[in-house]
């Protein structure tokens, strides 16, 4: 099945154009609520780190 929907381009890779995936979230400061969200190129693999705030709406991720 195809992608109906083209996700926004700031999901793409800025090296290959591949598509990037959260791979994981760490808590910066528990104070300002910061995260760092590490995304991951399916493509070539290159990693990209973005410090964000904390979006209260969303529930956490279950760690295994």
């Amino acid at each position: 099945m195809r992608t109906l929907v083209q996700p926004p381009p700031s999901s793409h890779c800025d090296l290959c154009g591949g598509e990037l995936r959260l791979k994981k979230v760490e808590s910066v400061t528990r104070e300002l609520d910061w995260e760092d969200e590490v995304l991951v190129c399916v493509s070539c693999g290159h990693e990209l780190s973005c410090t964000v705030a904390h979006n209260h709406t969303v529930p956490h991720a279950k760690v295994a």
